[in-house]
């Protein structure tokens, strides 16, 4: 039976935590910070229902966060048979891990109910980091190192340019012009930069794509970091860009570089590659140049972050994922294909509130 009075009182806490109940205190919020661009505010489901298996099982689900003058996410609302639901961080990125935990239940299910806000980000104010921040933001991980191949590669593209924001952008146009998308790997990609320079192998998903990115910034002295999250609702761009109602096989990787002019600079070069692909257009098409020159200072927000985490240790376990953009259990059967939701399973849904 499902545990209604824990809803009741988780939805109580989260009421009295956060600013963004109601539609009112969004325009008024929006009217003090006034970047131009309208908020739109979406309900984000996910329903998990894990096969049955003896034993006990863990689940860990990504959280919406809060994020600049862009997004601002309400705390996650539940309903489970689980008496043991933690919110946890991922003490080196920061990133909010919703963590539930069975023992002997014949059935496994959770509902999880989060409320966001979002408008199109534009670089108009600075969203700065402290020195900790930034530094962290240039190390390397197993999945980006910043040594080896990708120092080399790093320092040929930008040769002759002293300028963060010239380096930068020659990065930025040569993962574009060297990569391509895969329709044909699973779910984003692995996200392993070193891998994709060795093999000369420039196909990917998101994940691969904006890793090369992160990895080769980095590598450059440019602070840089993924942002996994997942699409929402259409797109105004490019029908490909979008996804609305069943949202379970929508997730997305961007990317964010870190300049002292403009604080944290949101790109996307894993979209372009996308628009060219499942839009059939080459690369120098007009509509794709101008969408290339969009992508590099603006996210259209048709799309919400969950986190920055790599190469993370999942709270509770000994578990290792290389990002969480995706669910994640293990019950007595082992580690569940998050890839799969059919079997997992979860299903994740988005719809817009208008009223």
């Amino acid at each position: 039976m499902l545990n209604r009075r824990r809803f009741l009182t988780n939805a109580a806490t989260a009421a009295a935590a956060t600013l963004w109940v109601s539609k009112g205190g969004m325009q008024a919020r929006a009217e003090e910070a006034g970047n131009g661009s309208p908020w739109r505010r979406f309900e984000i489901i996910t329903k998990v229902d894990l096969q049955p298996a003896e034993g006990p099982a863990q689940l860990w689900l990504p959280v919406v966060r809060s994020a600049g003058d862009y997004q601002k996410a309400d705390a996650p609302l539940w309903v489970s048979n689980s008496t043991d639901i933690r919110m946890e961080k991922d003490p080196s990125s920061g990133a909010d891990i919703l963590r539930v935990m069975w023992e002997d239940e014949p059935r496994r299910v959770i509902e999880v109910t989060q409320h966001v806000a979002t408008r199109d980000r534009r670089v108009t104010s600075k969203i700065a980091a402290t020195e900790a921040e930034l530094q962290h933001e240039l190390r390397g991980t197993p999945s980006m190192p910043v040594d080896g191949i990708v120092k080399t590669t790093a320092m040929r593209i930008v040769e002759g340019r002293d300028r963060a924001e010239d380096r930068a952008r020659a990065i930025y146009d040569w993962v574009i012009d060297n990569t391509f998308r895969d329709a044909n790997i699973d779910g984003c990609g692995v996200g392993n930069a070193r891998d994709m320079l060795e093999t000369g192998y420039f196909g990917g998903k998101c994940a691969d794509i904006s890793s090369l990115f992160v990895s080769l910034a980095r590598a450059a002295g440019l602070p840089a970091r993924d942002v996994f999250g997942i699409r929402v609702a259409d797109s105004a761009d490019f029908k490909s860009l979008g996804r609305s109602g069943d949202i379970t096989k929508a997730q997305h990787c961007r990317a964010e570089v870190y300049l002292d002019a403009h604080g944290w600079v949101p790109v996307d070069p894993a979209d372009v590659r996308k628009v060219v692909l499942e839009e059939n257009l080459p690369l120098d098409n007009p509509a794709v140049r101008a969408f290339r020159e969009k992508a590099y200072g603006n996210w259209e927000m048709n799309w919400v972050g969950y986190n920055t985490a790599r190469d993370l240790v999942l709270p509770g376990g000994e578990l290792r994922q290389g990002f969480l953009m995706y669910p994640a259990a293990v019950t007595s059967r082992g580690e569940l294909d998050c890839l799969n939701p059919q079997t997992f399973a979860y299903s994740i849904t988005s719809r817009e509130i208008t009223a």
